[in-house]
């Protein structure tokens, strides 16, 4: 969401920011709806005045034991012009909220400007790629090649985009899980927190999935909504909130599974884990100071990036360009790994810079003690990784000729000491 005082004084930045996006000026439309509203709610304003002013008339007229049956009629006949102006302002509000609500934050300005992931900016490569005596597979051939990945069971089940894990892969997601959670807890002072996974209309909105994304979600039958990442919840913990700056940061980190319909997915990815309608994740938020959400922001990629270091995967770091960022971000970093047997970074983190928008959807607000005074806050969110993109990692980067997988040695004591996954 926008400040529409900041349109109002700067539309061409406005409206910069949004050719940047690729999309067409919008600040006339905008000031021309926020004029009709201004000048309806002066008209309301006018007319309860008057109200009001003429109800003094009629008290003074009865005080003198005068006749104030005309000016009762006069404030009898402002009631439905009253109403009419009020219902006016709130129709209007309501249609710029609509509009204001359906726009993508505007791009920082030191995010590359492109249309699309061409446009994107590697920042840096970390690692080096294994040079393979054999033909790499891909992690699903490896995994029912192990006969620990079934996919078929899962399309009995759910359909496509399932799949069922057993033994050792299970408890190597289960790992992989557990150890960036300890790295962010430990290492990194994030508090792990156990949000819930259905939440209501106004959390989807404060973080813009809603109004504009409600086809990538899943709903229930009773209006819930199954959370697509838990940035959702863990965000709107900050909702409707004034904090206290000493306070800040806070930092969030959770475990749960990701539900997302794939809707614009036809096609892509279609076998394999890469992209499914559940999927697990541990996520990273942060509540920050508005002055300091840019250094949280390199801090927070820094964290992802460590759980691939340890795990000794080769992984790219790259900004998003304006036409190819999410719809709530001003700046991400995306973190994509290196997959063998596709030969190719696949992304498996993305780390945002939200700045103030979704505060302001939300209404998270902070204040320096004492001062009456406050500031929306800034949100970031990232990956801390995708457990399930990290399994694939491991799989195709520690594969052997013989089809068995190597333990990374930083996973070995969440996997029980064991140094390899054989076939079942």
């Amino acid at each position: 969401m926008f400040d529409l005082k900041w349109i109002r004084d700067n539309p061409a930045a406005f409206d910069r920011g949004r050719e940047r996006r690729g999309l067409p000026p919008l600040s006339a439309d905008v000031l021309a709806l926020d004029s009709r509203r201004r000048a309806a709610q002066t008209r309301f304003q006018e007319l309860q005045a008057k109200r009001n002013d003429l109800s003094r008339q009629i008290g003074q007229a009865k005080a003198k034991g005068g006749d104030a049956s005309a000016i009762m009629a006069e404030v009898a006949a402002l009631k439905d012009a009253i109403a009419a102006s009020e219902l006016d302002d709130q129709a209007l509000g309501a249609e710029l909220d609509t509009l204001l609500a359906a726009q993508p934050n505007l791009p920082a300005a030191d995010v590359p400007e492109g249309k699309d992931e061409t446009a994107n900016r590697v920042e840096r490569t970390v690692g080096t790629i294994r040079n393979f005596a054999f033909e790499p597979k891909q992690h699903f051939e490896l995994g029912e090649g192990l006969g620990l990945m079934d996919f078929e069971g899962a399309a009995k089940l759910s359909g496509a985009r399932f799949v069922v894990l057993r033994g050792a892969l299970a408890r190597l997601e289960r790992g992989l899980a557990q150890f960036m959670l300890d790295i962010h807890t430990n290492d990194f002072g994030y508090t792990e927190m156990s949000p819930p996974l259905l939440v209501r209309d106004a959390a989807l909105y404060g973080t813009g999935q809603l109004p504009k994304f409600a086809e990538d979600l899943f709903r229930t039958e009773q209006g819930m909504w199954l959370i697509p990442t838990a940035e959702v919840p863990l965000t709107n913990l900050a909702a409707d909130t004034i904090i206290d700056e000493d306070k800040l940061p806070f930092r969030y980190t959770a475990l749960t599974p990701c539900f997302r319909s794939e809707a614009g997915a036809a096609g892509k990815d279609t076998r394999g884990m890469i992209r499914q309608h559940q999927f697990m994740k541990v996520e990273l938020v942060s509540i920050a100071h508005p002055d300091h959400s840019e250094r949280e922001h390199e801090r927070m990629t820094g964290c992802a990036e460590e759980v691939l270091k340890r795990l000794e995967l080769p992984y790219r770091v790259i900004t998003l360009s304006t036409g190819d960022m999410g719809f709530a971000a001003q700046k991400t970093y995306d973190i994509e790994v290196w997959l063998p047997g596709q030969g190719a970074y696949r992304e498996i983190s993305s780390c945002s810079n939200c700045g103030e928008f979704q505060a302001r959807r939300m209404k998270a607000r902070c204040r320096k003690p004492g001062e009456k005074g406050t500031r929306f806050v800034h949100t970031l969110n990232g990956s801390g990784v995708a457990v399930g993109r990290a399994l694939i990692a491991v799989l195709e980067n520690y594969q052997q000729e013989d089809g068995t997988i190597t333990i990374p040695a930083a996973l070995r004591p969440y996997m029980n000491g064991r140094e390899s996954i054989l076939h079942a």
